[in-house]
């Protein structure tokens, strides 16, 4: 049986593993993203100790990332606000200091490969997938495929409404201000309040206008996409209370308007955590990897 190697490329952290999914994992480790020069020498090094030959590695990479084959920058993360990452040639590094075949996309497309493959959008060819954390990104399938087109989408990137009298913080994201991820992702939560999401108390003010912002945004991508289900990851869905608010929201926002009784009356099963838990990247990256060796045979 072929092996694989994945790599979840995280703007905070690598996870890196070997296997063929959640019950055959052979090896995992995980290490802080300093430099790029560090970082994927500290990847390499893994995968080349490892006892196998790997068929292949695939990598699910924090971005924007150039996912155009054609382009001389294909598999480099670009225009990144990670300090030393913008231009970083990721793919191609692991591809020759490995000499395998390469699998490579967003962290959120290989996300939702995972939870496609094994997880919580199983049986289903059109779903989204969102991870709410250090920054807000999504991607996930339409019509079976992955996410693809002119780049990527940028999700967290979308503009929302924003009540300045409500909420006069004029967000961080160092392009956009205001966008989705300046407003909701957790260095905005900890910019606005002070302290970190986790040290926030339950019925602390922050939940129900996170759960609104969340909620603005899933609004317009039901209304544009139509997804089947919608996955929300990252660490700040930890937070228990935060599902049923956004669910709350996205109803009241909707308004009755799409009649589908995964909306109307089956919300909890439409809006929900990843099946893998934060597994679903670096096996989504797994998935990469098997994709891209099918291709070379």
């Amino acid at each position: 049986m072929a092996i694989y190697g994945g790599i979840e490329a995280g703007g905070t952290k690598f996870v890196c593993a070997v296997g063929t999914g959640p019950d055959e994992l052979q090896a995992e480790t995980q290490f802080p993203t300093t430099s790029p020069d560090e970082t994927i020498g500290r990847a390499v090094d893994f995968f080349k100790a490892q006892p196998i030959e790997l068929a292949a590695i695939g990598i699910a990479a924090f971005g924007p990332v150039d996912l155009d084959p054609a382009s001389p920058t294909y598999g480099h993360i670009t225009t990144t606000p990670k300090p030393g990452w913008t231009q970083a040639n990721l793919a191609g590094r692991i591809s020759r200091a490995l000499g395998v075949p390469v699998g490579f996309d967003t962290d959120v497309n290989g996300a939702a490969l995972g939870e496609h493959r094994w997880g919580a959008a199983r049986g289903l060819d059109t779903f989204l997938y969102l991870t709410i954390g250090t920054g807000i990104g999504g991607g996930g399938m339409l019509g079976g495929n992955l996410m693809h087109g002119l780049i990527h989408p940028e999700m967290g990137h979308m503009r929302l409404p924003h009540d300045w009298d409500a909420d006069p913080f004029p967000g961080i994201c160092p392009y956009h201000g205001d966008c989705l991820e300046g407003m909701a992702a957790g260095p905005a939560i900890q910019a606005r309040w002070g302290q970190p999401a986790q040290t926030l108390p339950d019925d602390h003010p922050a939940w129900p206008l996170q759960a609104r912002y969340l909620a603005l945004a899933l609004a317009n991508l039901i209304c544009t996409l139509s997804p089947q289900r919608i996955i929300l990851g990252g660490g700040v869905m930890n937070v228990p209370q935060l599902f049923p608010l956004v669910r709350r929201e996205v109803q009241d926002l909707l308004n009755g308007y799409v009649q589908a009784p995964e909306i109307l009356d089956q919300i909890d099963c439409y809006i929900v955590p990843p099946g893998l838990a934060s597994r679903a990247g670096v096996l989504g990256a797994l998935a990469l990897a098997e994709a891209a060796a099918s291709t070379q045979q």
